[in-house]
């Protein structure tokens, strides 16, 4: 996927946004219509003489025209309306993802009937024509989940697990925002979107459950243990156990590091370990002014092949 990721509510791919685009639609011809015809009776009054219509008549086009083709429209309106205030029916053993707002990244964890949990961050993948439970939550300020093109706002609170329930209907790549102010770092808050195939989509997740890549070059291995980088990450499979900061399991599978900000490259890599505070104001991640630039090419190399 080369395409530059949608973020727009007039691109919709998932069930609930389409249905949304398609009610505004519905609802500003609804609001069209009954504009036009009160149009045509302020022109019809203005227009016409004096002792065109009587008395009689002239209510009577009031209340036909003016009140019950309105109330007419507003009822039929409503009633397209009302069924889709409904949620999506969840079925039984349905896919269930958590998604937790960092300050200023997001942590994502896939829930699958029978298989392990598996954590990754900042993306979050979706299998097209099924529904999904997101568990949406927060360990430290408000944030509030927004995927223009899947479904509507929702926010995301410390201490509550507010459940959006979703389906995408059209594969692509696209983006989510938090859309609450959350600190220094909010602006620069994103992840990227990715419905696909079901067979794509269980293909991703085995190809996630499996070990990471080991590193071509030991020393950038090392060099990453050494600035113990494993007290805060984690990388499944080796002695990096850390919670505080991102997953970085298959790190280089995803297209951005740093929450969308910048591409998955060994420079940026490099950039944003050495000197993440300059990147992204207001992150927990420490700057390391002492570090050597070739150390962090080294776990930029590192990081990179994790596949």
């Amino acid at each position: 996927m080369t395409s530059p990721p949608r973020q727009s509510a007039l691109a919709p791919f998932g069930a609930e946004a389409i249905a949304t685009f398609d009610t505004t639609v519905v609802l500003t011809i609804g609001a069209c219509l009954i504009f036009g015809i009160v149009a045509l009776l302020f022109f019809v009054a203005v227009r016409s003489p004096g002792d065109r219509l009587s008395h009689t008549q002239g209510m009577r086009l009031v209340l036909v025209a003016g009140a019950a083709l309105p109330t007419l429209i507003l009822a039929a309106l409503l009633v397209y309306v009302l069924p889709q205030m409904r949620p999506l029916p969840v079925p039984p053993r349905a896919l269930g993802v958590s998604a937790v707002g960092e300050q200023f990244w997001w942590r994502t964890v896939y829930r699958a009937p029978g298989q392990p949990v598996l954590e990754t961050a900042n993306e979050l993948r979706l299998p097209v024509g099924q529904t999904v439970t997101i568990e949406l939550s927060s360990p430290d300020v408000i944030h509030s989940f927004w995927v223009p093109g899947l479904a509507g706002k929702m926010d995301m609170i410390p201490g509550r697990i507010n459940r959006l329930i979703v389906r995408a209907d059209k594969p692509g790549l696209y983006r989510g925002q938090c859309a609450e102010f959350c600190g220094l770092g909010h602006a620069v808050m994103a992840f990227d979107v990715i419905a696909m195939s079901p067979a794509d989509y269980d293909r991703w997740l085995a190809d996630e459950r499996r070990p990471a890549v080991p590193a071509a070059d030991p020393a950038g291995a090392a060099t990453f243990a050494e600035y113990g980088c494993g007290g805060c990450h984690a990388i499944r499979d080796t002695q990096a156990a850390g919670r505080i900061g991102p997953d970085l399991t298959h790190l280089a599978a995803r297209r951005h590091i740093a929450a969308g900000m910048l591409p998955m490259t060994v420079d940026a890599i490099a950039r944003f370990t050495r000197d993440a505070p300059s990147l992204k104001p207001g992150v927990r991640m420490p700057a390391y002014p002492h570090m050597p630039p070739a150390d962090a090419q080294a776990i930029g190399r590192y990081l990179a092949a994790l596949k």
